[in-house]
């Protein structure tokens, strides 16, 4: 059944609620029956997945977390039910770092973790038996999808690690999410990530040293954070280098995997002006940008939604569904 075009409902109105609604009010969800799924890193540790799986999947989906979260949050989760819903099987990833895959690796994750997510798309190829392995994710999740797309180390036979990607209010220029969270407007959801990532960090015993433990105690943004973490765990110099190497903006036009980018204009972390200069532009041809006036940030919650699904998690689905079945979307997905 075709979608009809986002509209808000009662009364998750204007981006802020959106992005807020799961938090204010926890989707009602099933036990999670995930299979844990320990992938070992080439650097020693592992990283932790849940497999969700399906009886006749139409394609495996690699599904990734946002800053701060994991395979537990409840906006993820859904998505995963919603997915294994509409016949695909599902793999939840726990970043470096993330959820409770927290003992098992030192260290954090990043924007640009390629390393981390290469033994990630082995072991999805293999859960896949043949079947398509596709990418979904959540905010800095599809940041993180993307940039393993655009890396040629990754690719098998020639042909990108993935067969079709979904990013969901996915900055793609992190210098410029990194100054939209820092605006006064938005010092409640800086403060509240912060305090998610601080967390993850010092529950790290063996990967955190002193000198960290010292610079923790003076972040108070995202940029703090990335200054005196990421950066310097991942190999740069300072934040400023990271954002620039680390964001798919500037590689976009290199992308081959069919892919597509859903972004509210009303998202009050990631601005929507890169991806209104995709659409307009059209430089990237395997991109599909896709702009709904409300539904701020990964929220899309609209008239009619599912307890188990809302309209974002449906169209996720369905758009990977018209890719692979190789159905037209524009028939299928009515947006505008």
């Amino acid at each position: 059944m075709a979608l009809s075009a986002f509209k808000s409902r009662f009364p998750w109105w204007g981006g802020d609620l959106q992005t807020l609604r799961d938090t204010l009010r926890l989707p009602k969800l099933p036990p999670d029956q995930g299979v844990p799924v320990p992938v070992r890193l080439p650097c020693g540790g592992a990283l932790l997945a849940f497999h969700d799986p399906h009886p006749k999947p139409l394609a495996l989906v690699l599904l990734l977390h946002g800053l701060g979260c994991s395979s537990d949050r409840e906006g993820l989760r859904r998505m995963g039910l919603a997915l294994q819903a509409s016949g695909f099987a599902v793999l939840r990833l726990n970043l470096r770092g993330a959820g409770k895959g927290r003992a098992l690796a030192p260290g954090s994750y990043a924007a640009l973790c390629n390393q981390d997510l290469a033994p990630v798309l082995a072991v999805g190829r293999g859960l896949a038996a043949g079947k398509p392995l596709v990418g979904v994710g959540i905010s800095l999740g599809g940041t993180i999808l993307l940039n393993a797309c655009l890396d040629p180390g990754l690719n098998i036979d020639g042909k990108s690690c993935l067969d079709a990607l979904v990013c969901t209010s996915s900055p793609l220029d992190l210098g410029l999410c990194s100054a939209s969270i820092e605006r006064p407007r938005n010092r409640i959801y800086q403060h509240w990530l912060v305090k998610r990532l601080v967390k993850q960090t010092l529950e790290d015993a063996v990967g955190i040293n002193e000198h960290e433990r010292h610079a923790l105690r003076k972040v108070r943004t995202i940029r703090d954070f990335d200054e005196a973490i990421t950066a310097p765990r991942w190999g740069y110099s300072n934040a400023a280098a990271y954002y620039k190497e680390a964001s798919p903006i500037y590689k976009l036009s290199e992308l081959k995997v069919p892919s597509l980018l859903l972004q509210a204009l009303d998202d009050p972390w990631v601005t929507a002006s890169t991806a209104q200069r995709l659409r307009d532009e059209q430089t990237c041809p395997s991109l599909k940008v896709v702009l709904t006036p409300n539904g701020g940030h990964n929220g899309f919650h609209a008239k009619g939604d599912h307890p188990l699904a809302c309209w974002g998690d449906r169209f996720t689905a369905q758009w990977l569904k018209a890719v692979l079945l190789d159905q037209p979307f524009s028939d299928r997905l009515p947006i505008d």
